[in-house]
């Protein structure tokens, strides 16, 4: 609750720092912020090319792979783009970390709502392809509100976690920076986990990552049609994973927050 206050007093302060933040990111080059959303949609092609062209080895059904890809790829985009960034929120706003007037607190959120701007596009691109494919959105639809939540969420928890650990270990920056690379294909995005054969138990152990749940929702609601209340396990697992992330992570940074000015 005091979390929560403590944004709620702050929203002006946070919508101001992540627009900015995210502005800066391109600053200084000559496309500016074009280039927030021409690499995500090369990597896109670049995919497509490969899978669907190239190997021509995932079998998705009767539906188009391309729409298939997308819907796993854009959630990934802003979870590597809000991790990466909330990972490094304190290091990138060393000057406020050292400012003792200044509420720290705020930083990891202000790195992942700048990470939000590019992933509102990507969902407007996203309904835009399928429409244009004649697959218009419907109430089932709706539910990428939700699963865009619980990634948002679950990256703020996740970086309240490493954003304090970077500062002391700088090496973990590279340490997520490889996880990323790794996760993008232990999860379900450029593969079909229906169609693979290997054992169930394999299943569902690459199910346990959290990443997987919303994956499969953005699937369940362009594609499959079902409600996330459909699989009640799953939805609670993530959100057990996703509170627990968030108190580890909040205990930790109060617990270091006195030392961040030092090493700093």
């Amino acid at each position: 609750m005091n979390y929560i206050k403590e944004i709620i007093s702050n929203r002006k302060l946070i919508a101001n720092l992540s627009f900015n933040d995210f502005k800066t990111k391109y600053a200084g080059s000559f496309l500016g912020i074009v280039w927030a959303f021409i690499q995500p949609l090369i990597t896109i092609f670049v995919y497509w090319f490969a899978f669907q062209v190239g190997l021509r080895s995932q079998d998705v059904g009767n539906f188009p792979f391309a729409l298939w890809f997308m819907a796993g790829l854009i959630p990934w985009f802003f979870f590597s783009d809000g991790l990466n960034g909330g990972t490094n929120a304190l290091i990138d706003y060393s000057y406020l970390v050292k400012k003792v007037v200044f509420n720290i607190d705020i930083l990891p959120l202000v790195k992942v709502i700048s990470a939000v701007f590019v992933h509102i596009f990507f969902i407007v691109f996203l309904l835009i392809m399928y429409a244009l494919y004649g697959y218009y959105p419907d109430w089932y639809s709706l539910q990428i509100l939700y699963y865009s939540l619980c990634l948002f969420l679950l990256v703020l928890g996740l970086s309240y976690i490493t954003a304090p650990l970077v500062v002391f270990f700088r090496d973990l920056g590279q340490i997520v920076n490889i996880i990323l690379q790794v996760g993008v294909w232990m999860t379900p995005i450029l593969w079909n986990i229906d169609t693979m054969q290997v054992s169930d138990t394999i299943k569902k152990l690459l199910k346990l990552n959290p990443v997987y749940y919303i994956v499969q929702g953005y699937r369940d609601a362009l594609i499959n049609k079902a409600g996330f209340w459909e699989h009640p396990w799953l939805t609670l697992y993530f959100w057990l994973f996703t509170l627990l992330a968030f108190f580890i992570g909040t205990r930790l940074f109060k617990k270091l927050r006195l030392h961040f000015a030092d090493v700093l």
